[in-house]
């Protein structure tokens, strides 16, 4: 079901095809230098667009002065238990064009969509994101639920939220994200193809900043 969510000129909407290069280049400056110099993101929303574990009715634009300025994009994840798996969401990115940041646009995307995903049945989600920003939303740390990731570790970054209450109320295991998402940015094949996808894009010089991690 298409919906359209206006607020102060902030329009959230569902995605179309017609949007995907806009929101590429969206997540390009959004992520830019930011984790590691230049970024990979907007190649990853390049491809996530095909991927069974995409989720479009759940990802979602925003809207400012008829231009996209932020999108959040939904996928399936999972939880291997003893018992069995159970599927959960995962999203990522989320991301604000930096000339439209601090005005809530991300929140919008985040509570809009947590809104679909409830409506449509889902139980839960579980994210690596920032960590000052989500417990704001209700996240919490995903051991809470004793939940892990594959390797077994837990860090304030992995967080999970219930849908419906006590949607992981006893659940004990390991989150999986789609093999999709397995993108090392240290594979020389990989960051290759980046390179060539970023021709696609107005130039943006990489710099090596003491913040970043990847």
């Amino acid at each position: 079901m298409k919906r359209i969510i206006k607020s102060t000129d902030i329009i959230i909407r569902n995605i179309t095809d017609k949007d995907h290069y806009d929101i590429e280049s969206v997540a390009k400056r959004a992520f830019w230098n930011l984790n590691m110099p230049g970024c990979d993101e907007h190649y990853l929303v390049h491809r996530l667009w095909n991927e069974p574990c995409y989720i479009s009715e759940l990802s979602l634009a925003a809207e400012v002065d008829n231009k996209i300025v932020g999108a959040i994009l939904y996928s399936k994840a999972k939880i291997k238990t003893n018992h069995g798996n159970i599927g959960v969401l995962t999203f990522g990115p989320l991301c604000v064009d930096p000339d439209h940041q601090k005005m809530g646009i991300g929140q919008k995307l985040l509570l809009e969509s947590m809104r679909l995903a409830t409506e449509n049945g889902y139980q839960a989600i579980l994210i690596c994101g920032v960590p000052t920003y989500y417990p704001k939303f209700g996240f919490k740390t995903a051991d809470t639920f004793g939940i892990t990731m594959p390797d077994g570790s837990n860090f304030d970054a992995f967080m999970g939220y219930e849908l419906r209450k006590d949607a992981l109320k006893g659940v004990t295991g390991k989150f999986y994200e789609d093999p999709f998402f397995d993108c090392d940015v240290h594979d020389e094949a990989y960051m290759k193809a980046v390179d060539e996808f970023d021709k696609s894009f107005p130039y943006m010089e990489k710099k090596v900043l003491p913040h970043q991690w990847r």
